[in-house]
């Protein structure tokens, strides 16, 4: 087993004893899913956390000299509403049992609204991963 997958293998004999069989077989059977969609959920997570650290920079630079470019102003805004986005979706997860199973039916949903939930490095990696958006619609 490769040492990328390793740590899968382990998370899933966690999830197993835990009494998640049912699931861990499911993540087992569907393995390169599985793990691509974890790699992928944990690069817009780092994305998303550069942004955030640009985005503050930016602020920063706004409240010590109250100068920004438009470019910049534009950038910070897109982060604060990316930061309240992942926030309306975080809070669910702690006051709503079962928001887990429906939150991926919700996104969904949304963007056939036109509505984008998920903040933007999420959006950006769809565009950039075909094989991605292939995997969904199958």
């Amino acid at each position: 087993m490769a040492k990328n997958e390793n740590w899968l293998h382990e998370e899933l004999n966690h999830l197993e004893k835990k009494g998640w069989e049912e699931f861990a077989g499911k993540l087992r059977s569907n393995r390169t899913k599985s793990v691509d969609a974890i790699q992928l959920f944990f690069e817009n997570i780092g994305q998303e956390a550069k942004e955030t650290q640009v985005a503050s920079k930016i602020m920063l630079k706004y409240v010590r000299g109250g100068k920004i470019s438009k470019e910049e102003e534009k950038e910070l805004r897109t982060q604060v509403f990316d930061i309240l986005k992942a926030v309306g979706i975080g809070v669910p997860f702690v006051f709503i049992p079962g928001s887990t199973l429906l939150l991926p039916f919700l996104v969904k949903l949304a963007e056939k609204k036109g509505i984008h939930l998920l903040p933007s490095a999420f959006n950006e990696n769809k565009k950039k991963n075909p094989r991605e958006s292939d995997q969904q619609n199958e």
